[in-house]
């Protein structure tokens, strides 16, 4: 339900005032100190201190300056029994400096009540509590004239300022939602340009391997078909090899079009997945949660990356992948118990470690240094080690 107009605080970027030059600031220490020093003063040449009494103006301020500084808190926070209290000590104050005589400083003490009253409260308390410095100036002042001035010129004051804090907070509330609609219009079109790209992926590079995948599923039936012999045994395990890679590279290209299309499995599942095609073990630990699109993508292509390596370098190694979420960040492991002591033959996958052109650790390093993370990579123990941390 909406809120009465008189029980409505003003907007919180009035009450912080955001956007108030620095120039405005300084004037007003100016001012504020200004008044403190003719209020102390006036406390002094009203000759009603004297001795230990002498020490009461100045503490007095300080109360009254702490007080003050407590209600800017507690009114940008909108605590209403504590903003009054505290207008409250000022008040009082005030009260005491007018019963000792001293009739200046309780008119300034009340005049700046009614002010920060008028400019950081809800309209119903500010309507009670001026009431309250307009009966101090009937007080102190010669005529009753002179205090319904005081008065009109305190109200007015005080409008002035609460509307000019209102009408600042209003343009720096429209700036905000200006920048978040921009902010919204850049996510659509960066969501409209990924769906475009995904579309045309998906339409030259999954067509491709898909027919790729066809015609190397033909190409092992004919060779199946044929005389036995080792030649033909060579060639079917490298035809076979290649359809594993197409229907892998396939299932990564889905992957890739899943993540643009911001329709990405968990990583953990993936991890499994990967896991699948060797001697693998996945371990996760942490409070699972969900990773950004950057940082799942950087987690999947280093995992995949790391096993590519495996393969190509140490197989039939034993690894074992680590996901880990940790404060802020989440860490990705890949450990391998290093290549097994075969003696290589033809056709073994050991013919793989000279391919490839030495730019799959730099690459995973600059997709994590993208993120804002690191990447370790080298020999550990018997094995090798890839260590991914990124921010999540």
């Amino acid at each position: 339900m909406p809120r009465s107009r008189w029980t409505e605080w003003p907007t919180r970027e009035a009450l912080s005032g955001i956007g108030v030059p620095r120039a405005r600031h300084v004037l007003d220490i100016a001012l504020l100190a200004a008044l403190s020093s003719w209020a102390v003063y006036s406390a002094y040449m009203s000759e009603v201190f004297h001795g230990w009494g002498a020490v009461l103006p100045p503490l007095g301020l300080l109360g009254c300056a702490a007080s003050a500084a407590r209600y800017h808190r507690t009114t940008l926070d909108n605590r209403l029994s504590a903003s009054l209290g505290l207008l409250g000590i000022i008040a009082a104050t005030g009260l005491g400096a007018h019963a000792a005589g001293a009739d200046v400083p309780a008119m300034v003490l009340w005049v700046s009540v009614a002010l920060m009253a008028i400019e950081r409260l809800p309209v119903a308390p500010v309507v009670a509590i001026v009431t309250l410095p307009v009966a101090g100036f009937l007080l102190t002042a010669e005529s009753t004239l002179g205090a319904l001035l005081t008065t009109a010129a305190v109200v007015l004051g005080g409008c002035a300022l609460r509307l000019d804090a209102q009408a600042r907070g209003a343009g720096f509330r429209l700036l905000a939602q200006e920048r978040a609609a921009r902010e919204a219009e850049a996510v659509s079109a960066a969501l409209a340009e990924r769906a475009r790209i995904a579309r045309e992926i998906h339409d030259v590079l999954a067509h491709s391997l898909s027919a790729q995948l066809v015609h190397l599923e033909a190409a092992r039936l004919q060779i199946e078909r044929g005389p036995e012999g080792p030649f033909r045994d060579r060639i079917l395990e490298r035809v076979v090899a290649a359809r594993g890679m197409a229907r892998e590279g396939l299932a990564e290209t889905r992957q890739a079009l899943s993540a643009l299309r911001g329709e990405m499995a968990p990583v953990e599942e993936y991890l499994r997945e990967l896991a699948e095609s060797g001697p693998v073990s996945t371990e996760v630990t942490g409070a699972r949660r969900q990773l950004s699109a950057d940082a799942s993508q950087a987690v999947r292509r280093v995992a995949q990356e790391a096993m590519t390596n495996v393969r190509k370098h140490a197989p039939g190694a034993v690894v074992r992948m680590l996901l880990a979420y940790l404060d802020g960040e989440v860490v990705l492991e890949v450990r391998d118990s290093g290549r097994p002591a075969v003696p290589d033959g033809p056709g073994t996958f050991s013919e793989l470690g000279g391919s490839g052109a030495g730019y799959g650790l730099l690459g995973m390093r600059e997709r994590a240094e993208l993120l804002g993370g690191t990447l370790e990579a080298g020999p550990e123990g018997e094995g090798f080690v890839v260590r991914l941390r990124v921010p999540a």
